[in-house]
């Protein structure tokens, strides 16, 4: 596997650098064609990173979880927009879901369920059931940066493998904004 060029980061292979990755990630990991990097843990959110590491906006995908609920009944998702779009979350996300009430999973809980660090929340290793909704941009950028469960790392996947994720469901659910 050759190692892309992205930014001024030293991508390998993830199977070969497993201290980079949350365990669920390691886990979950199997065969998809990804590629890990080191990055400093206090430049993990998005502008910070891109800025840093000279990864265009456009190049990166964010992972945001959300917590909806509908008749007693709760159901969490992982959602996946482009760092240059915004997710429709109480719109085509919540109808999507079927749930009366959505909002961004609190923090402690998000991490508790994922077993991944806040910040480095990627879908890949997410709990089994979780639905992991992909915006068609991010299913057809190529290659681009997420989380790989810890803030001091990134990955990179093709956006087309988180649409042949298990639970994955692609879904027009992003506005450039």
């Amino acid at each position: 596997m050759t190692a892309p060029e992205l930014g001024s980061l030293t991508w390998r292979p993830a199977a070969e650098v497993p201290e980079l990755l949350a365990e669920p990630v390691r886990a979950a990991l199997g065969g998809l064609p990804a590629w890990a990097a080191a990055i400093d843990p206090t430049l993990a959110d998005t502008a910070a990173f891109c800025a840093e590491y000279d990864v265009p906006m456009a190049a990166s995908a964010n992972c945001v979880i959300v917590h909806g609920k509908r008749a007693g009944e709760s159901t969490y998702a992982a959602v996946m927009v482009l760092a240059t779009h915004r997710a429709d979350v109480n719109g085509v996300v919540r109808k999507h879901l079927g749930v009366r009430k959505i909002s961004f999973a609190a923090q402690d809980d998000a991490v508790g369920a994922t077993g991944m660090e806040y910040g480095g929340i990627t879908p890949i290793g997410l709990p089994g059931d979780w639905p992991v909704l992909v915006d068609d941009a991010v299913a057809q950028a190529g290659l681009v940066v997420i989380g790989s469960g810890v803030r001091a790392s990134k990955l990179l996947v093709d956006g087309a493998d988180l649409a042949k994720l298990a639970s994955a469901t692609v879904l027009e659910l992003g506005t450039p904004g």
